[in-house]
């Protein structure tokens, strides 16, 4: 099996916290989840995880006007500067601050960073490659409090903060004789934002409460003068003179320009003025809500506005005409972005971490998702590998598309936290339990819940399991230590399983006949027969309490993971021990802020909690308390490889050793909530005072693996912890991995025998030498009419590879019909044979079944033969004009793909959430 397994997706949680940003042509959101960035690409329906990850939670993100480049800085003030075009990290940098706001400048020259009082300009970084990709430029000065918020003139020439000291500076971007800075008051609230007009000095200001400024400059941009050099020196010299008690902070390099609230009237003499147009209220009279974000779009003088209550209105300036005003959410509105074009709306909220994008002129949702707002348990694949199904402590159940990376399903019949999720082996029905006392079965044809089983008395489930055949359902009790059996057909309960002393902590059926283990905390693994009267089969007597149990996919082995941090290993049919692997120093635990023991201590007490065989049953993933997830070979009982699920700081038990900066005569700062009264921190109100919730507490949340499971597909595997759901997928990048290769087999002998119309040795040849693109290269230039010789030809060992071929070609290949004439002679042909090896190919044939699954849901939305008509005469139009020009671009090849899809009904931006509402 291979092992090149690496990062390549986040689901289960679409936004935390950060500012949103739309890409340039304004077809995807990028989002900040935890520490890593999620990429929204609302016109192909698909969601894409960049593969990087701070150190701590992302707090904002700034991207390059060419959308090339993007600056992600994270609460601790690292900074990633990211190229999104090859998805990588170029430079690291650190800001010596917490970071509330990055801009880029839109000639892309420059940008601005927000941080703490002061304002900094750098240099952007260029397209060469340079030393240092972030020189200083210059310092501004001026706030008392925090900076909050930045825009620039559509020129380049001047910049806006806003800070929480009520005040809004202007600041010249070069050296103008005219315009240094400019303070602006006339709010009473810290400020959230504030925007240039297009082409104009002119400015709005927002602040916290509610109120809206409109600023009229005296000057238009062009009216702004260089100043002198020498004047420019002595200027500076003066004001060094005059501030020479006050430290400079950044060095003598930079050019530091420090503003005054209240000039002298000398200084004012020439300079450029503002005068307050207009002031204007959000709230009514009586009524107070937060304003907590907002966005203006300068082309169409669009501004929107999201509030503490989930409001958010959209008007029309400078009229400040109220366009429409609609209630998203009952959580506060953190982050709102408009996109190029200005008709799509992305708004975040990161109480509940919802993501919405809506089309404010149709007023319907283009993106509508929401993640889990607490933990994820578990999670299970369906038999395709198509879907993946969660369950949260919040009682939700959601179902998961794994190729676009969206929920469209979401089912919230549990009143209680979710413990257990499964499929049926139809892979059309999900069943689950709760701490409700209820197991619930959901149908993925009407997304309807239609069939509930209860217990005689009432009990919390902790766990349930399906058989192969989809009839029988079984649940562990937590608190009776029983176990119930239902029949899914007519709901009924069939019997109740007693003898274990203890909690029961897993259910699994075998895959391969109606045998059911269970694993308790009273150190023992019962197998019943559920054909035998459901009395006990055997008990395997364990050292410690049982955590996990599951089969091997062919069913002849039990693994058991236990307290102790052991994994055992069973023969269920003997009932006898075959191997254990000690496990305890492999979940290498982290320690705890307010752990007094170090993390070596703490270790003993930690165990796995979820385990899974490989789809190929040679290998099994563990993980429990711990950052990692492990991989052991079962045969050899060796660790293979350990994943670190996350680097994120901001979770609790990351670090290995405690950090005594944190430590002071009084006990430990991390039992101090620094983050008191800000907005994300302990708020308590004073008295008569409508602010603040004496509920909210700022905690870190411990990183645990609650749950993993291996697609069937043998593809990639997936994890539910406290930061996501996280896929692992094949590394693809692996570009030499030969098989039985010798001397003899080079590409140029492949297209030797390709030339010599030696189809068989050629696809043999190109198979050793596994390069996919010359094995793409020998299968396509077999005619179609000798598709059934070549197959017919193959080796028994090679047909598997073709089949595996053909099913990761059909994701990305325009030649369905040809792929699935070869997959169909192949099966055909081989598939006796095929069918002795059924539990070794298992993976491959339903890694092909999925992918040819996912081209028959797009055709059937063709629902009439007018529609396939114009299908084709549009791609005969093309393949004449190909035909005619020879040397035809590929962009046309694409259009024609591109198409073909929306022809397809593929290529749709609405999420099928939305769909489905």
């Amino acid at each position: 099996m291979k092992f090149a397994y690496r990062f390549s997706n986040l689901l289960g949680t679409v936004y935390r916290r950060g500012n949103l940003n739309f890409t340039c042509d304004g077809n995807s959101v990028i989002s900040p989840v935890g520490n890593r960035v999620t990429v929204f690409d609302l016109k192909n329906n698909k969601s894409d995880t960049l593969p990087l990850a701070t150190r701590y939670n992302v707090k904002c993100v700034g991207l390059s006007p060419d959308g090339r480049l993007a600056i992600i800085v994270d609460e601790g003030g690292d900074a990633l500067l990211v190229s999104l075009v090859c998805r990588s990290v170029l430079h690291h940098f650190h800001f010596k601050g917490s970071v509330h706001s990055v801009s880029f400048s839109p000639d892309g020259r420059k940008f601005v960073v927000t941080k703490g009082n002061i304002a900094q300009m750098y240099h952007a970084p260029g397209k060469k490659r340079e030393f240092n990709a972030f020189v200083l430029d210059k310092t501004y000065f001026g706030p008392y409090d925090e900076t909050t918020c930045i825009d620039w003139t559509d020129d380049s020439r001047c910049f806006v903060v806003g800070s929480k000291d009520m005040s809004t500076w202007v600041f010249g971007a070069e050296r103008w004789d005219n315009l240094i800075y400019y303070a602006l008051g006339g709010h009473k609230d810290a400020i959230v934002a504030c925007f240039f007009e297009s082409n104009s000095l002119d400015l709005y200001s927002l602040s916290q409460d509610g109120v809206l400024c409109m600023w009229q400059c005296d000057t238009p941009p062009e009216g702004l003068r260089l100043k002198p050099p020498a004047g420019w020196k002595a200027d500076l010299l003066q004001r060094e003179e005059e501030e020479e008690e006050e430290e400079d902070q950044e060095g003598d390099r930079e050019t530091t320009i420090r503003g005054k609230a209240t000039p002298a009237e000398e200084e004012k003499t020439g300079k450029v003025k503002y005068s307050r147009l207009a002031k204007y209220f959000f709230n009514k009279e009586g009524d107070f809500n937060n304003l907590t974000a907002a966005a203006f779009h300068k082309k169409s003088h669009l501004l929107v506005t999201g509030f503490a209550s989930g409001i958010f209105h959209l008007h029309e300036l400078p009229e400040f005409n109220l366009i429409h005003s609609l209630s998203i959410s009952d959580q506060s509105i953190a982050s709102v972005a408009i996109n190029s074009s200005g008709d799509w709306i992305a708004f975040g909220c990161s109480g509940l971490g919802q993501l919405l994008v809506w089309e404010w002129q149709s007023e319907s949702y283009v993106l509508k998702q929401q993640g889990h707002f607490n933990s994820m348990v578990a999670l299970a694949y369906s038999p395709d590998g198509q879907y993946i199904v969660t369950g949260g402590d919040d009682g939700k159940v959601k179902v998961w598309n794994t190729l676009s990376g969206f929920c469209f399903v979401t089912f919230t019949e549990h009143s209680s936290g979710v413990t257990g999720v499964t499929f049926t082996a139809t892979g059309y029905v999900v069943v689950t339990s709760s701490m409700d006392g209820t197991v619930r079965a959901f149908d993925l044809h009407r997304y309807r819940n239609f069939r509930t089983f209860t217990s005689p008395r009432p009990t919390q489930f902790s766990c349930v399991a399906v058989d192969a055949s989809g009839e029988i359902v079984s649940a562990g009790a937590q608190d009776s230590f029983e176990i119930f059996v239902w029949s899914m057909q007519t709901g009924r309960l069939l019997d109740v399983l007693s003898g274990h002393e203890g909690p029961i902590s897993g259910l699994c059926f075998n895959p391969m006949k109606s045998v059911l283990a269970s694993a308790s905390w009273d150190k023992t693994v019962r197998l019943w027969d559920m054909f035998d009267s459901w009395r006990t089969k055997e008990t395997l007597a364990l050292t410690s309490d049982a955590l996990a149990v599951t089969f091997r996919p062919d069913g002849a082995e039990l693994a058991v993971a236990t307290l102790n941090s052991q994994i055992t290993f069973w023969d269920p049919e003997n009932a006898v021990q075959t191997g254990s692997i000690e496990g305890r120093h492999d979940l290498k635990t982290g320690r705890k802020e307010l752990d007094k023991i170090t993390a070596k201590h703490a270790a003993k007490g930690k165990a796995f909690t979820a385990l899974c065989y490989s789809a190929d049953g040679h290998s099994i993933l563990a993980g429990g308390m711990s950052k990692f997830v492990c991989i052991y070979h079962v045969r050899e009982q060796i660790l293979m490889k350990r994943f670190e699920i996350s680097c994120n700081l901001s979770l609790d038990a990351m670090e290995e050793f405690l950090n005594r900066r944190k430590m002071t005569e009084f006990g430990n700062l991390a039992l101090i909530d620094q983050d008191a009264g800000q907005e994300d921190g302990v708020a308590i109100p004073l008295p008569g005072v409508r602010k603040g919730d004496m509920s909210s507490r700022h905690f870190k949340p411990e990183i645990r693996v609650t749950s993993l499971r291996f697609s069937p597909t043998g593809r990639c595997w997936a994890a539910t912890t406290t930061e996501g759901l996280l896929i692992y997928s094949l590394d693809t990048r692996v570009l030499f991995d030969p098989f039985e290769l010798d001397t003899s087999v080079t590409p140029g002998r492949v297209r030797e025998a390709l030339r010599q119309q030696d189809f068989t040795r050629a696809i043999l040849m190109a198979l050793r030498l596994n390069e996919s693109k010359l094995v793409q290269e020998a299968l396509e230039a077999v005619p179609r009419g000798e598709i059934e010789v070549v197959t017919s030809s193959l080796p028994e060992l090679y047909v598997e590879k073709v089949l595996e071929f053909l099913a990761s070609s059909f994701e990305v290949s325009r030649h369905l019909e040809f792929y699935l004439l070869w997959t169909h002679k192949l099966l055909m042909l081989h598939g006796q044979k095929l069918k002795s090896r059924a539990g070794t190919l298992l993976p491959v044939i339903q890694f092909l079944q999925k992918s040819i699954q996912r081209h028959l849901d797009d055709l059937s939305k063709l629902w009439n033969h007018y529609n396939m008509q114009y299908a084709l005469a549009v791609s005969k139009q093309r393949g004449t004009k190909r035909s005619l020009d020879p040397l035809g671009s590929e962009e046309e090849a694409e259009a024609s793909e591109d198409d073909s899809l929306h022809l397809l009904g593929g290529g749709g931006r609405d999420s099928e959430e939305e769909m489905l509402a």
